[in-house]
């Protein structure tokens, strides 16, 4: 396939102090293991390194690589690769919403990043290739993005039949449900297609005209909104509802997903290799949330390390 295609990371480095006391001063609190402001959501296992080895071992055809950080850079990154770029969040975000601590209001503004081609992917950074790849498993030859999302069933009734489950347990429902569930009725409201199933959470494919028009004009009310949440909240609007917009209007592919396609691995499991022979997937992406621990995690970069052995271009 003939088109530049290129990679978006979000990545930021929650253990260096100078981030940590920028947070805690403008929120007025540290990690309280809620699933909004968990240490999960922003410590670094060195993540990134791996899956940038991974990027230069199954997709080595990814033209440009942008960082997407808040005034931080890896003190192992190779800034002398030509594919590397590092955006601030003050580059794309409106001045009203930095700082930000909230990923859905940093991901509505990838489209402003300079020089970003018409077609990319985004990831974050515990997101990994874990089989050779090519474009065509990303875009079709009309140029529009593979959606790819897993099934749920009972079309509307799944989200209602979660949260009673939820409620039965005495657990509260997943905000991040939430805010897709959000999505997929706002575009219902729009177009009269209501998507139930749900974001593969890995690499997904973009085009970034699609994009741009999906915040600036479709959207811009509920990204306007959301611009005013400076850390992760219930109400946000989430790029979930580009994609299904794309698909409702036709500029989009939808594929359902397995676990032998797109797999996502909880970091409190106990055996990923397990997990990873069992499914063989060709995307991989180990998920820290408020559930792990520090033990836990202490088994991601020897496993990383195991799957990702030699080191890539991208590091010093």
């Amino acid at each position: 396939m003939k088109m530049d295609i290129d990679l978006v990371y979000l990545w930021v480095d929650g253990n260096d102090p100078q981030w940590q006391a920028k947070k805690s001063a403008f929120i007025g609190i540290s990690n309280d293991n809620s699933e909004s402001n968990c240490k999960g959501r922003y410590v670094s296992n060195d993540e990134l390194k791996y899956s940038l080895r991974s990027v230069e071992k199954y997709a080595p055809w990814i033209r440009k690589i942008f960082i997407v950080t808040d005034n931080q850079m890896p003190d192992w990154l190779n800034m002398d690769n030509p594919k590397i770029n590092i955006i601030d969040h003050s580059q794309l975000i409106p001045e009203a919403g930095l700082p930000c601590f909230n990923s859905a209001v940093i991901e509505s503004y990838l489209y402003k990043i300079p020089d970003l081609s018409e077609h990319f992917l985004f990831a974050n950074d515990d997101m990994f290739f874990s089989a050779a790849v090519s474009p065509d498993f990303f875009f079709k030859e009309d140029g529009f993005p593979i959606v790819r999302l897993k099934r749920k069933p009972f079309g509307k009734w799944h989200y209602r039949i979660y949260c009673f489950g939820k409620f039965l347990t005495g657990k509260k429902p997943s905000r991040h449900q939430k805010i897709v569930t959000d999505s997929a009725l706002l575009v219902e409201k729009m177009v009269g297609k209501y998507y139930s199933d749900q974001h593969h959470h890995n690499f997904d494919a973009y085009k970034k005209s699609d994009f741009r028009e999906a915040i600036e004009k479709i959207f811009a009310k509920q990204t306007e909104k959301s611009l005013q949440h400076h850390t992760r909240n219930k109400e946000d609007f989430h790029r979930s509802a580009i994609s299904f917009y794309a698909l409702a209007i036709g500029h989009g592919h939808l594929k359902y997903v397995t676990n032998r396609e797109s797999m996502r691995i909880p970091v409190h499991n106990p055996d990923f290799i397990e997990f990873l022979n069992r499914y063989q997937p060709k995307l991989l992406c180990l998920n820290d949330c408020q559930r792990t621990t520090d033990e836990d995690r202490a088994r991601i970069q020897p496993f990383l390390e195991k799957l990702f052995p030699e080191k890539s271009t991208f590091e010093k």
